[in-house]
């Protein structure tokens, strides 16, 4: 494509070659750069990409623009021909829940027949074939390769994580959503946006930025439902679990196998437990409706749905224990997670496990403390990605939220693999032990170490150890 056709009504301007030069690739780090790509020359967060304009003309770059975030967003559209406006792309955003719904999202259409991508926090899916992610909401030329791809291949839908670094960051700029939905706001993120009323203007850019073709789905159980939708375009359809809405849902029935859903007069069983997870399958159901799937074939699908690895995901031990791991991370997800377990065996002890992550929004960890002291008979505080903070000094800030209550019952083991053991070990007969924060993450971080870390496979370890 030539350069030209590439800038065109993206503000992009050029800083070597000219409209008719020839490029095959485009790039914004100087560290990909090829023989005849486009370096984009944008200033990030942290680097200043016109710092490495030599190293990518050196590499062979054929040209160079500079450019904004928008701007490259709006390159990375014009170069891959637009993907996203040859899919049903549908996007989600909110505080929690996101993984779940697009991945659940993602299973139920390839389910029903279609060809499908996936864009999420876990994995990127062109169809059947997957690629480790590494952010929520991947860069543009990644967003914009990927569904080049996708369209390729044949793929008729696309769902997608939509963060609001993401939007604030002008990732999703330029792409054609069909739908979106907005699950629920609470305390996330204040380390990057600052204020929590930030936090809900760049969640709120979504619903803004839709078509009048697309559709907004909200959850209007949550106070900030209606916020998020009031200056869309797009046509409005409300969910609730508690008030008339255009579609509700309410639990029947529950237990470690799953629950009776009564989704808009229907039972419906699922797999997945939990209040948040029926809020989770209502928006699956409401986006599925918006976009063209039958009621009936939905409901049928939705009832064959697995959990999303690392969500409410339960290994079944010895002395009838059942060990859950939950990427559960904020004070919100956290108090759900616990509820819900609470709820499915209140006559069990239930032991939490959690930590709070380094080099990230601190003013939730005394929050976690007081949730998981109101919510679970025991507590394990312990490490999760402490990154380059002091575990201990982690520790101090969760230890700060418990009342002498919760310090009573609460035992502080920085090893992640000695607390998890030592929670399973101690545990009472037919106890739930949760494991909040890894979920799906293979991997612990301290320092600037990344190492192997499966919490399925030390748990398993300290099954057999019990069973010897």
């Amino acid at each position: 494509m030539k350069l030209g056709e590439i800038i065109k009504d993206t503000g992009a301007v050029i800083l070597h070659g000219d409209p008719s030069t020839e490029i095959t690739s485009i790039c914004s780090d100087s560290r990909r750069a090829c023989k005849g790509c486009l370096f984009i020359a944008v200033k990030g967060c942290s680097n200043d990409g016109h710092d490495y304009i030599d190293s990518a003309l050196a590499a062979g770059a054929a040209g160079v623009i500079d450019a904004d975030r928008r701007a490259l967003a709006l390159c990375a559209g014009n170069f891959y021909d637009h993907p996203s406006s040859k899919l049903t792309l549908v996007g989600i955003t909110g505080t929690n829940g996101k993984t779940t719904t697009v991945t659940l999202l993602y299973h139920l259409f390839t389910n029903l027949g279609y060809n499908c991508g996936l864009l999420s926090t876990i994995a990127n899916y062109v169809g059947a074939r997957h690629s480790e992610a590494i952010n929520t909401t991947a860069d543009p030329i990644t967003i914009n390769s990927l569904m080049a791809e996708m369209v390729d291949s044949g793929c008729e839908y696309c769902f997608m994580e939509v963060s609001s670094i993401g939007m604030e960051q002008d990732r999703t700029a330029g792409l054609e959503f069909k739908a979106g939905i907005f699950s629920n706001l609470t305390h996330d993120h204040l380390d990057y946006h600052g204020t929590f009323a930030e936090y809900l203007r760049c969640k709120k850019m979504f619903f803004d930025s839709l078509g009048p073709d697309a559709v907004a789905i909200t959850n209007i159980d949550d106070k900030n439902g209606m916020v998020m939708v009031q200056n869309t375009k797009a046509k409005v359809v409300t969910y609730s679990c508690k008030i008339l809405a255009d579609h509700n849902c309410r639990i029947m029935e529950e237990s470690f196998e799953g629950m009776m859903l009564k989704i808009d007069g229907t039972e419906t069983w699922t797999k997945l437990i939990g209040q948040h997870n029926a809020y989770n399958i209502l928006a699956i159901y409401c986006a599925a409706l918006a976009v063209g799937a039958d009621k009936d074939e939905a409901l049928i699908a939705i009832s064959a749905l697995d959990p999303a690895k690392g969500r409410l995901e339960n290994l079944k031990g010895p002395k009838g224990l059942n060990v859950i791991i939950d990427y559960a991370h904020t004070p919100d997800a956290l108090e759900n997670v616990l509820k819900t377990l609470r709820d499915v065996a209140p006559e069990k002890e239930l032991i939490c496990l959690f930590g709070c992550g380094g080099d990230r929004d601190k003013t939730k960890r005394p929050e976690m403390a007081k949730i998981a002291e109101e919510n679970a008979d025991r507590l394990f505080v312990t490490a999760d990605n402490s990154r380059t903070e002091d575990t201990e000094c982690i520790l101090e800030d969760i230890k700060a939220g418990f009342s002498n209550r919760g310090l009573a019952k609460a035992i502080f083991i920085p090893n992640r693999k000695e607390a998890i053991r030592t929670a399973i070990l101690t545990a009472s007969q037919g106890a739930t032990v949760l494991l909040a924060g890894k979920g799906h993450e293979t991997y612990q971080i301290l320092g600037r170490e990344k190492s192997h870390f499966d919490e399925r496979e030390i748990v398993n370890e300290v099954f057999e150890s019990m069973t010897d």
